[in-house]
């Protein structure tokens, strides 16, 4: 054996010894998402009108301070709470799924303060005849039935407050017990001193919570406040006034509650997907490519393999950014398998030609790589940009996809070149491989394509502006929350209601415009879209009137029109930026942009009849179908660099051929690995349109359009272009 085949074979078991170490156990080794083990996803924005320039600068860490204080009584693993912008605040709480309570921890600012109350009754009649003294609030307190004329002037603040705690009474109500510090304790009671036989109300964010009379002065820097409280609303009373009040009042721009019952389902669907996927495929390459195919398939099993183990060197080497397993990263890893076939493909059908001039093996399969080399280069690096696009632009679970995507590619690039050409080398030297034998469905294919131009052309337009019509007739409906705003409250019921029984109840819970979704795949579900929060008015509603059908939330989604209008133009630039990233790198690796602006206007093409397909389906368009777009972009022009690396290589040895001679020539030579690249990524896109549970359905069928009119516009659209380009050039 030479020395150079048995360095490379102890490379590859290095990386996969390597890789398992890295990776696995998955669990343990690479954290998940919080799509797939429930918790809560919260983007608060913070209002800065109320604060000076000061105030400003440290604002918001304060604020994170002070919410890590309260939210470690929520026992949430790993949490993050970090600032995003110069406003924002993102937090993700796994395996939180109480959301009321999370969300009032976080969202209520507990500010107290202390107003003493005007006894004067004269003054209250004003006030309550709407005349409100100037130097004075007019307030009622918690049951809204004892209006309450307040000095406007703070008493005393929270501020001092060393410790709250919840105690009970002798009729067992609860009442928070305070105890002030060394200078809360003088100031209170100095004003308790100064005011006795006066009322003092007790404010909680502007909130009368009671409103006492002061009998005797309070010395002992303890204090009560009683109220109308249950053991919860006084547990969260007191932790708040434990942690401080919040510097700044906050919003809820973006909230995206998975429940674990959802997260249970996600895995198994995703498991289940990946392994169907992988299994079809593999059963493909096999029975296809016969030995290569077994090649092939071991390549891609190095590659899975390889994935896991970048996942976990990427969490060991930058623990600060701890790399998830979320949803859309499965669908990732899953569409990377299909796509890893793509060189494979290439490789195998290259040898298969090297093959068909009579060469010996070895150098037929030596020619093969190295025909396919640059090809593969190229479609990987195409596919790269759209990804980086992805990361730079996305959020959350799309950045997981675009670097599980990078790191998939990475990974298909390494097995493609190096582990398959290895382990045929190493079967050609212990005699398995005396013979390349694959079965061959395209082969010697005389199609005249560039005749049918015209027609595509014609046909191509009709299609785009139906798929426009569409997008424009549908207005803000085509978007889904993610890009409009608005609530998804999504329930899982224990046996089928009738959409009919659904929106009568919503309608007389007072939500008439609520929209109410089913899927055909899983009956029980209902997906719930308003404009408002309406959790709690819809979870009342189904309560009062499901009471023998029990039901579970599975996730509550939330998008403030901030937000949405965010990444509403995040996904447009990381679309344009992608676009462009593939237009110059293509423009200068085939030195001629015309090549590149035809690739450009076929990914438009696509992007367009996808956009038009969904929306014709009822379907929505979100965050993860930009990220699907992004696909399409990708492993469109994967399909026309194969093609237009044919041509080039064409016409260096194309003597007197004409230009629609060399087209046909490289699209009929190419056709095979296009249809056959086009059939194993379809294999696993429709495993996961099918098993990928229905988070991802939406998705998935992005895909399958997306890359059934990429398919016909490689071939169809992109080279005929650079025809009728070259001909209106020459008239």
């Amino acid at each position: 054996m030479k020395k150079s085949l048995r360095n490379r074979i102890l490379v590859i078991l290095g990386v996969i010894a390597a890789s398992i170490y890295l990776g696995f156990p998955i669990e343990k080794k690479i954290p998940l998402g919080l799509d797939l083990k429930g918790g809560m996803h919260l983007i608060m924005q913070v209002d800065f009108e109320e604060l000076d320039e000061n105030a400003r600068k440290d604002a918001v860490l304060r604020a994170i301070e002070i919410l890590r204080n309260r939210i470690d009584s929520l026992g949430a693993g790993e949490m993050v709470i970090q600032q995003q912008g110069e406003q924002e605040i993102l937090i993700q709480l796994p395996g939180v799924t109480d959301r009321d309570t999370a969300l009032r921890l976080i969202g209520d600012t507990a500010k107290m303060e202390f107003h003493l109350v005007s006894d004067n009754p004269t003054l209250m009649s004003r006030a309550i005849e709407g005349d409100v003294p100037s130097g004075y609030l007019l307030k009622y307190t918690k049951d809204e039935n004892d209006p309450v004329l307040l000095e406007a002037d703070v008493a005393m603040t929270g501020d001092s407050i060393a410790d709250a705690m919840v105690d009970f009474d002798q009729a067992r109500q609860p009442y928070i017990s305070m105890k002030f510090n060394a200078d809360g304790t003088k100031t209170f009671g100095k004003l308790t001193k100064d005011n006795v036989n006066r009322r003092l109300a007790i404010l909680l964010d502007g909130n009368v919570l009671s409103a006492p009379n002061i009998n005797e002065p309070i010395l002992g820097g303890n204090a009560q406040i009683t109220g109308r409280f249950t053991f919860e609303e006084a547990s969260l009373l007191a932790l708040s006034l434990r942690s401080g009040a919040l510097p700044v009042t906050m919003t809820l721009e973006e909230e995206r509650t998975i429940g674990p019952l959802l997260g249970k389902d996600s895995i198994n669907a995703g498991i289940t997907a990946t392994i169907t996927g992988g299994v079809l495929v593999l059963i493909f390459m096999l029975v296809y490519y016969l030995q290569a195919g077994m090649i092939s398939s071991i390549a891609l099993a190095n590659n899975l393999l390889m994935i896991f183990g970048l996942m976990g060197f990427m969490n060991v080497m930058l623990p600060a950014s701890q790399l998830t397993l979320t949803l859309p990263g499965i669908a990732g890893i899953i569409l990377t398998l299909g796509m890893a076939v793509d060189a494979n493909v290439l490789i195998n059908e290259r040898i298969r030609e090297e093959a068909k001039t009579g060469r010996p093996l070895q150098s037929a399969v030596n020619n093969g790589f190295s025909k396919a080399l640059k090809a593969i280069v190229d479609s990987n690096t195409t596919t790269l940009i759209a990804a980086f696009m992805l990361f730079q632009f996305g959020s959350g679970p799309i950045k997981g996809f675009a670097v599980t995507l990078s790191i998939g590619l990475i990974a298909s690039l390494f097995t493609a070149l190096y582990v398959t050409r290895t382990i045929f080398d190493l079967s050609i030297h212990l005699g398995l491989l005396k013979k390349i034998k694959m079965l061959s469905f395209f082969s010697d294919t005389k199609i005249d394509f560039v005749s049918k131009r015209k027609i595509c052309f014609v046909i191509s337009a009709i299609l785009v502006l139906l798929s426009v019509f569409s997008l424009v007739q549908k207005k803000e409906a085509a978007y889904g929350i993610d890009f409009v705003g608005g609530q998804i409250q999504e329930y899982r019921f224990e046996r089928r209601i009738p959409v009919d029984d659904l929106r009568d109840v919503l309608n007389a819970a007072n939500l008439p415009d609520a929209v109410i979704q089913q899927f055909d795949q899983y009956p029980e579900n209902v997906m719930i879209r308003t404009s408002e929060d309406t959790e709690k008015a819809v979870m009342e509603a189904f309560r009062s009137n499901f009471t023998d059908n029990s039901f579970e939330i599975l996730r509550i989604e939330k998008v403030g029109p901030v937000v949405g209008q965010a990444l509403r133009k995040a996904a447009v630039l990381a679309i344009i930026f992608a676009l462009g990233g593939i237009l110059i790198y293509v423009g200068f690796r085939f030195s001629h942009f015309d090549f590149a602006t035809a690739g450009i206007i076929a990914l438009l093409h696509d992007v367009f009849i996808t956009l038009g397909m969904l929306v014709m389906f009822h379907r929505q368009v979100d965050l993860l179908v930009v990220t699907a777009l992004l696909t399409i972009a990708g492993y469109s022009i994967n399909d026309t660099i194969i093609i237009y690396d044919r041509v080039r290589e064409n016409m260096a040895k194309s003597g007197r051929k004409s230009l629609p001679e060399i087209i046909n020539l490289s699209i009929n030579q190419t056709l095979g690995r296009t249809i056959l690249t086009t059939i194993t990524t379809l294999i696993v896109v429709c495993s996961l349109y099918f098993k990928g549970g229905e988070v991802l359905n939406t998705f998935a069928l992005t895909l399958l359009i997306g890359f059934i009119a990429g398919t016909y516009s490689t071939i169809f659209i992109a080279s005929p272009l650079v025809l009728a380009w070259e001909k209106k050039k020459k008239k």
